[in-house]
Formats: structure tokens, C-alpha cells, sequence
């Protein structure tokens, strides 16, 4: 930035950084530089992903969303999850979408089977999610129970949430195939390997300020 400022200078100055001028400059680019870096994050925090601490908050304010005791990684879930509920007509397909943007997935990672259709144990209002990233949820540290909540308040009024699987990678190999780091064993230093699935069902724990 100094250099700029010195550039722009007629000829009849010198130009050089350890000049008066330029020790001047190198005063006042400092400076700048500062305002520029600070008007950056200003910028850069305005989306969630990226806001933190009480930055975050006032977003979470201006959607009616309450932080609790969440972390910012739970707490931006929280807020998408409100964004998008607002705007959910409660719909399988809607439902979908939802999830999909809270957990920053593809909509074919999510699988919703409505439970009228079961033929051991049919329900007229509600729903089972029979596929789920799993390790969406491991990278902010947020359990099943409190996923569940999420869905429950996107669902239509009346419908129940029966169970959930979140579906993992974990896979075994045939003998004698290369392993995968994605989906086999882990290593000693768990760099490696594919995550476990889990089922979830009704009764919850660790209630989220939603």
C-alpha cells in the first residue's frame, strides 16, 4: 500500500521509503492497512459460516434464534436450521432441503420414508429418515438427539419422527484388496478409516434453544 501511495507522487518528490515522505507514508499505509483488514473480516463475518462470538449472536438475533449454551459450530446449524424452517412448507421434499442445508450436503445423501407406507408397523403422521450423513454431525460435535430435534420442529404440526439411521462409511474389504482410507480400517492415529452408523429413535436428551 505504501508503494501505491508513493507512486502517486509528482516527480519533484523522492520517492524513496526511507525519505521523510516515505517515513511519513509508511506511517499512514500502516494504518490503512489496519482499517482495510478490519472492513475485511467486518465483510467476511456477515456470512455464518465464517461469523464468530457475539458477531454470530446478532445474527442469530435478527432470525429469533437463541444461542443457549451452543458452540459457534452447533450454533450455526442452529441458525441455517431457522432460515430454512421459516421458509419449509413441510413437505417431504422441503424437508429435505432443509436438512441438506443445515448439514452441507447433497439432497441425495438424506433419504426420508414416510411411515404409511410401512407394512409391519404403519403410522398415519410421521416420518423416518432411513439415510443420514453421519459424519455431517461428527464435524460440529452435535448428537443424534439434538439432530432429532431439528427435524421434528421442520416437519409439519402433528407428525412425529420415528427412527433415524445415520448412515457411516465403515466398510469391510474383500481379502487381499487395497484398503480404503475412506471406508476401511483405522490406522493407529485414527487419520483414517470410515465412520460407524448409529439408529436413533424417539425419547431425546441435550435439549437445543429451538
Amino acid at each position: 500500500m505504501m508503494k501505491k501511495m508513493l507512486d502517486l507522487l509528482t516527480d519533484v518528490y523522492d520517492k524513496s521509503p526511507v525519505s521523510n515522505i516515505g517515513k511519513l507514508f509508511q506511517i499512514g499505509a500502516r494504518e490503512l492497512q489496519r482499517l482495510q483488514t478490519t472492513l475485511e473480516r467486518i465483510g467476511h463475518w456477515r456470512d455464518i459460516d465464517q461469523a464468530q462470538g457475539k458477531t454470530l449472536d446478532r445474527i442469530g438475533e435478527n432470525v429469533l434464534q437463541p444461542r443457549g449454551s451452543a458452540a459457534d459450530e452447533v450454533f450455526r446449524i442452529l441458525i441455517k436450521s431457522k432460515i430454512a424452517r421459516n421458509l419449509s412448507r413441510g413437505t417431504v421434499d422441503t424437508i429435505i432441503a432443509v436438512l441438506s442445508t443445515v448439514l452441507d450436503c447433497r439432497p441425495s445423501e438424506i433419504r426420508i420414508k414416510e411411515l404409511f407406507h410401512d407394512p409391519l408397523q404403519p403410522q398415519p403422521a410421521a416420518i423416518s429418515l432411513i439415510q443420514l450423513p453421519v459424519d455431517r454431525l461428527n464435524r460440529v460435535g452435535m448428537n443424534p438427539e439434538q439432530f432429532a430435534q431439528i427435524i421434528q420442529k421442520t416437519v409439519s404440526a402433528g407428525v412425529s419422527v420415528g427412527h433415524i439411521e445415520l448412515t457411516g462409511t465403515f466398510s469391510y474389504g474383500a481379502v487381499g484388496e487395497e484398503s480404503d482410507s475412506e471406508a476401511g480400517f483405522s490406522d493407529l492415529e485414527q487419520t483414517v478409516g470410515g465412520t460407524l452408523g448409529a439408529v436413533y429413535s424417539s425419547s431425546t436428551t441435550g435439549k437445543l434453544p429451538i
